[in-house]
């Protein structure tokens, strides 16, 4: 990404923001016609800005696309190894936790940025970074939850994390059944509950 500053041709920044503006817009098309319809000029068109000013900011329509994957992921990273490092409470209750952060980090933003992991663009090399991400923050999961599960064996911990992990992106398919929108407030802590269930008791 490049550096910031460039003067803006179009009027002033929707957002406050000319690199948040060019984010939004790629949000807004790509989460409804896709990635490989959508050219830098319309990307820029959306955004108010001319396409020198994008280029300023992104240097091609991947960088955007891999800066809204890695929103979806890095949040709920930091949380995740903040809580596998925890000694003041429960696995139980360091894994309901991360489940109802990251389910809502999915669940009720603006934009479903979430349906972007079923581009077929996600397994382009330039996306590799995000790929990496995702599976650190899988990492986490599979960490806590086997300190929730110490007997069980290696097999099973990455089936379990596996299944909460699946259990946490499915509000991604619930969202776009709906339309899009921000899923409830309270969805993040039902399905907390129910990847407890799939732990087992406690």
């Amino acid at each position: 990404m490049a550096g910031r500053g460039r003067p803006r041709t179009k009027g002033p920044s929707i957002s406050g923001s000319t690199e948040q503006d060019i984010l939004n817009a790629g949000a807004d098309l790509f989460c409804t016609v896709g990635f490989g319809s959508v050219s830098t000029y319309k990307l820029a068109q959306t955004a108010g800005i001319s396409q020198a000013t994008l280029y300023h900011y992104f240097s091609a329509k991947h960088e955007v696309l891999l800066a809204l994957l890695l929103q979806t992921v890095r949040p709920s990273i930091v949380m995740a190894e903040r809580l596998v490092r925890e000694d003041g409470l429960s696995a139980r209750d360091r894994l309901r936790r991360l489940c109802a952060y990251d389910a809502d980090l999915l669940a009720t933003t603006p934009r479903n940025l979430g349906a972007l992991y079923l581009l077929p663009e996600v397994a382009d090399e330039r996306l590799s970074p995000f790929r990496a991400e995702r599976d650190r923050l899988l990492g986490a999961y599979r960490a806590l939850v086997e300190q929730c599960l110490p007997d069980a064996d290696e097999p099973e911990h990455g089936a379990v994390a596996d299944l909460v992990f699946g259990l946490v992106e499915s509000v991604i398919l619930r969202r776009q059944r709906a339309g899009g929108a921000p899923l409830p407030p309270d969805t993040g802590e039902r399905i907390a509950a129910a990847a407890l269930r799939i732990i087992g008791p406690g």
